[in-house]
């Protein structure tokens, strides 16, 4: 057993001060994967040599050993702790002994798989003022392996080679202009030695493309856009002209979207890579297209050639999206037998509620059904494959809609795994509600997300409707591909679930997500919970299984934003066996600063104007009103710089806190600007107070600023 926090500080500071990479011992392996064992990797199923386990992406494994009738035994093997307190998302690789696994901040460790001794640590050192240009948090979803390289795709847009042997960087290329707002978060692809990757950046104005760059050099070799530039210069190729024609307007002063950020596969037998497309930008279809065209390749499958990027083909399953559906959700490659003849599909339960099978070769539609509450549409036509939208769906800026799925989506980047045993689809699956009204006198903020909605429509709605579904659960769904219908599904929880694995031991591992604090195991057919555990942490990655020294074992990394930025997490690598006796420390004792605000002094026109600003560069990262949801950043209700304009201001606008992610904003705002922001925070931190009389504060806390301490992630 091994934590990698107590590690030498001589080697930890090694790295702090040459740069990126710690090295305990050398490699016992160099990740040697080569085209022929990708191919081939169902071969190998005591190996996990890509982010799905296969081309196909199917997150099952074939191992055996481990069953329902012995699941009970399974135990912790060894644990690897992580120097981070945010969300781990990334699905590890296994590799002839060693564990690959990313993790916040775009971090890479190696660990022996014997023991869980860390072999190797990399950091890409990404500035923490780029934090703001993230969407979702300050994840990354996985890596790649390829001839003795780790490839990894970095917060800020590049594409990094790390030697799996050393940990050392090999060579990094920017993919992305870096004067705009897009990310990395997605697990780069490697395909005919080239490494593919998209970004992302939908809500925040870009175009979205996908790219190949070669293995060896990073040398972009072939770029294929997902949305057309201006027309009025020429289009990249002829899919781009044809995609023109389906958008009004001038789009392209608002980027478009369609961003590539997760769901790309690879199809060998047809030499295809299949992906998905994110959602248009902004959100509302009324600000970048009033002509209400279909806006290709928005909310899309796509399929182009491996070697060139040459369009083939495309499904929309969202012509004109509205609705921040993303077709970006796992897709994975399927063999069925349909009249005694096999044909490979495509199977995806889309964002927007619909699990969808098109044929892998054509793109046409097979099965449309909705897998979850699903209210915006009433069916597919299934001879033009697209939906019959409901006619209220179409919110204006004058009437609200309250939507199912909502935009946190039917199901999100969450792996989902398909049995060839069972010939089930397991889905991290949502049923959620969100109210859908317009923004009126929408101005674009270059400096934050564009979505054009009411982000407060919600409150007028469900004080109108007090009996309207509000409800965002997640559970796991056991679904009937061929059928189109539920088997079974577990016991749901607040908010997204975890990753799916399947296994030829007739079990499915799942995480309890953001709210259960659990690690289980289902009977594949039957969905009996037959095995849990609690990590001490929310689980939301996927796991894998592997097989070393003729045991089977399943590994999982785990970790979620904690709902207070000062609170520790438990982020660790988890990795369990039969008979395993590893186990976890006690959980420390927390206490939460106080709510403890300064009297508000400032007249209600000021507090106003805060509020206003407040929604247009702050409410992105700090969540409504202050209260940030997750520990990617502070809680400004009880940030101690509300009792200091001074310390206020030296953070907002002297950019004090950039290395934790909290950049100058001292283009946007001036001295002014900053009083109101924080007569704003006052009245609202007041406000919080008077509704929670009878919680007794507790002591105050001594970091002085905003941004406290946050350990190795406070150091960047």
């Amino acid at each position: 057993m091994i934590r990698n926090l107590l590690l030498a500080s001589s080697v930890l500071a090694l790295a702090v001060l040459t740069g990126a990479a710690t090295a305990a011992t050398p490699a016992v392996a160099a990740a040697n994967v080569t085209d022929s064992r990708l191919l081939g990797a169902g071969k190998e199923p005591g190996q996990w040599l890509s982010v799905g386990g296969t081309y196909e992406e199917r997150h099952f494994s074939p191992l055996k050993q481990i069953t329902p009738d012995n699941v009970n035994k399974l135990g912790l093997a060894w644990f690897a702790d992580y120097d981070t307190n945010l969300s781990q998302q990334g699905t590890p690789l296994y590799i002839d002994g060693v564990i690959y696994v990313s993790t916040a901040w775009s971090k890479v460790y190696a660990y022996d798989a014997h023991d869980g001794k860390q072999l190797w640590q990399y950091d890409p050192k990404t500035p923490g003022q780029f934090a703001p240009k993230i969407c979702c948090g300050i994840v990354n979803r996985g890596i790649a392996a390829y001839k003795g390289k780790i490839y990894l795709g970095s917060l800020d847009g590049y594409l990094i080679a790390i030697d799996a042997k050393t940990g050392k960087e090999a060579w990094r290329k920017q993919t992305v202009d870096p004067t705009k707002m897009y990310s990395i978060t997605s697990a780069p692809r490697i395909i005919k030695g080239k490494v593919v990757i998209g970004n992302s950046g939908g809500e925040f104005g870009v175009r979205g493309y996908i790219g190949a760059y070669d293995a060896e050099t990073g040398n972009q070799v072939w770029r294929f856009y997902t949305v057309p530039g201006n027309p009025a210069e020429p289009f990249e190729n002829k899919a781009m002209e044809m995609a023109a024609k389906t958008w009004g307007g001038k789009w392209w002063e608002l980027g478009g979207g369609g961003t590539v950020w997760d769901a790309i596969v690879y199809d060998a037998e047809h030499d295809l890579i299949l992906f998905g497309t994110g959602n248009g930008s902004p959100w509302n279809q009324r600000l970048r297209d009033p002509t209400g065209g279909d806006n290709l390749f928005i909310a899309s499958i796509v399929a182009i050639k491996a070697d060139t990027g040459e369009y083939v083909w495309h499904y929309q399953t969202t012509p004109g999206d509205t609705w921040d559906y993303d077709a970006m959700s796992p897709i994975m490659l399927v063999d069925i037998t349909q009249q005694n003849q096999k044909r490979k599909v495509i199977m995806q339960p889309n964002k927007n509620g619909m699990f969808y099978v098109l044929d892998a070769a054509t793109g046409a539609l097979l099965k449309a059904d909705p897998f979850t509450a699903v209210n915006w549409n009433d069916g597919v036509d299934m001879k033009t494959g697209r939906p019959r939208v409901t006619k209220e769906a179409r919110y204006d800026n004058e009437k609200a809609f309250n939507l199912a799925p909502g935009v946190q989506g039917a199901h999100g980047w969450h792996a989902n795994a398909y049995s060839p045993d069972t010939g089930l689809v397991y889905i991290a699956t949502q049923r959620a509600y969100f109210v859908m009204q317009g923004q009126n006198n929408f101005v674009v903020n270059p400096a934050g997300a564009n979505l054009g909605i009411n982000m407060g429509a919600a409150a007028t709605y469900t004080k109108d409707h007090p009996d309207a579904p509000r409800d965002f659960v997640g559970y796991i769904s056991a679904w009937d591909p061929i059928q189109g219908k539920e088997v079974w599904h577990g016991e749901p929880g607040q908010g997204p679930t975890g990753g799916v694995l399947a296994t030829g031991g007739g079990l499915v591992f799942q995480g309890g997500g953001n709210s259960t604090k659990e690690f289980r195991a289902y009977d594949a057919r039957t969905g009996k919970k037959v095995w849990s555990m609690d990590p001490q942490t929310g689980v939301v990655a996927a796991p894998i299984s592997y097989e070393l020294d003729g045991k089977q074992y399943v590994a999982v990394s785990v970790g979620i934003a904690a709902t207070n930025y000062y609170a520790p997490n438990y982020s660790r690598m988890l990795v369990f066996g039969i008979d395993g006796k590893a186990q976890l420390p006690a959980p420390v004792t927390y206490t939460p600063p106080p709510l403890n605000p300064p009297a508000l002094t400032a007249s209600a026109e000021q507090v106003a104007a805060g509020n206003k600003l407040y929604d247009q560069y702050c409410n992105i990262c700090h969540g409504v009103n202050g209260q940030a949801r997750t520990a990617t950043f502070p809680n400004l209700m009880v940030t101690p710089m509300l009792h200091s304009q001074e310390g206020f201001d030296q953070i907002v606008l002297g950019g004090v806190r950039a290395a934790r992610g909290m950049a100058s904003f001292a283009d946007k705002l001036k001295a002014a600007d900053t009083a109101s922001l924080r007569s704003f925070l006052i009245a609202q931190a007041n406000d919080l107070k008077k509704r929670q009389p009878a919680i007794a504060p507790p002591p105050p806390v001594q970091p002085a600023d905003a941004h406290a301490d946050l350990g190795a992630d406070a150091k960047k």
